[in-house]
């Protein structure tokens, strides 16, 4: 689906005019340590909460202590820490990319959520909310059982739900509009195919096609982010933060209700 600026403004104004919010949410992959693209990524838009996807095995003691005076943390918006799986390695094969494919022991699954988790609540105390981002998306659904028995109570992926059905008692919340295109020199996918997959979502939420309660969620990699990028998502604050049926969440209210 390709959409401009005056498509979101017309579906947030649908949004408006049934009484109802539109809901969303940034999340950015792959952070470990304070690097020059991470604080830029941290001045884009600081009035939008953001959820830092940690790789816990590579993180630094130095990415805690820089995020305490962070220019976010001057303006009191709030950035959660993820868990973005253990190390990020592969262990799927030759097949798609994942970390925790189905092929691997239960028992080396359980070890890397739990050491990633103890990792996290180590070097970011509270701000490490117990929320799995699965390397590459990917997690295989064998393994949901083992998340609460890890201290993990909610994952994001990138896929849409179609029902407020839980796994395993987890909360689920994706996202579904990746503003890389991974296949064409990871460049900025562009102004309206990323207008047109944040548009489509919201208006499949709208008409109930999917999960209404699930926000919208934008996925950044702020190590491959580039100029084109940063200017749409300032656009994007400034249309929705200026509207009244859109609201940022930050992860603690998304993930709150987990068991």
């Amino acid at each position: 689906m390709i959409a401009k600026w005056s498509d979101l403004l017309a579906e947030l104004d649908g949004w408006q005019e049934a009484g109802d919010v539109a809901t969303f949410w940034w999340r950015d992959d792959d952070a470990t340590a304070p690097t020059a693209q991470l604080l830029r990524l941290m001045s884009i838009a600081p009035e939008i909460p953001l959820s830092l996807a940690v790789i816990p095995a590579s993180a630094e003691q130095e990415l805690a202590e820089w995020l305490a005076t962070c220019p976010r943390s001057a303006t009191g918006s709030d950035v959660a820490i993820l868990q973005h799986g253990w190390r990020h390695v592969n262990h799927a094969g030759g097949r798609k990319k994942s970390e925790f494919p189905a092929e691997r022991p239960s028992r080396a699954v359980e070890f890397d959520l739990a050491a990633g988790r103890a990792r996290l609540i180590e070097l970011f105390e509270t701000r490490a909310l117990p929320v799995l981002v699965p390397p590459w998306n990917r997690f295989d659904d064998s393994f949901l059982a083992l998340l609460p028995l890890c201290g993990v109570t909610g994952i994001s992926r990138v896929q849409s739900r179609s029902t407020d059905q839980r796994s395993a008692g987890i909360i689920e919340s994706n996202i579904h509009v990746d503003l890389v295109a991974w296949t064409s020199g990871r460049r900025f996918v562009g102004e309206e195919p990323a207008l047109g997959a944040l548009v489509g979502h919201l208006r499949a939420r709208r008409h109930d096609v999917t999960r209404t309660s699930e926000p919208t969620g934008i996925l950044t990699h702020h190590l491959v982010q580039d100029e084109a990028t940063d200017a749409f998502l300032e656009q994007l604050a400034a249309v929705s933060v200026a509207h009244p049926a859109a609201r940022w969440l930050d992860a603690g209210e998304i993930f709150a209700s987990a068991p």
